[in-house]
């Protein structure tokens, strides 16, 4: 029994120091907060998808027609849909906008879940011109 306590104390003292390891204190900006995957993404099970899954992170995929449409997270400007393809974030709540020249914006508001994929297929209908 001493020796559980001891391991578990031992393993709870190591806690910060991994946080710190991965970058994920004192950091709040929007570009902090995802990693792009550059890997093609596969449809079937997590296990099977060759982009990498950071333990406490989910995916964000973005399944639309409208590739140079401009990708915001939270009101902080990420990336186009082309360059993102498919974002990894931290748990929790954000707030995912889609905006192109001449198409109606996107907007949703996501809770992402540590190793769970979310797709999005945001349809952008064109905006006719006045």
């Amino acid at each position: 029994m001493r020796k559980l306590m001891l391991l578990a104390a031992a393993f709870a003292a190591m806690l910060p120091y991994q946080a710190a390891a991965r970058g994920r204190m004192g950091c709040s900006s929007a570009r902090s907060l995802l990693r792009t995957g550059t890997a093609p993404v596969s449809t079937g099970p997590m296990a099977t998808d060759p982009t990498p899954l950071r333990r406490n992170a989910g995916q964000v995929k973005l399944d639309t027609k409208v590739k140079d449409a401009q990708v915001f997270v939270d009101g902080s400007y990420a990336g186009t849909v082309r360059q993102l393809k498919t974002m990894t974030l931290r748990p929790g709540t954000y707030t995912i906008e889609l905006r192109a020249a001449g198409h109606a914006r996107y907007a949703e508001k996501i809770y992402v879940i540590a190793g769970k994929r979310i797709t999005l297929n945001p349809d952008l209908p064109p905006v006719p011109a006045p």
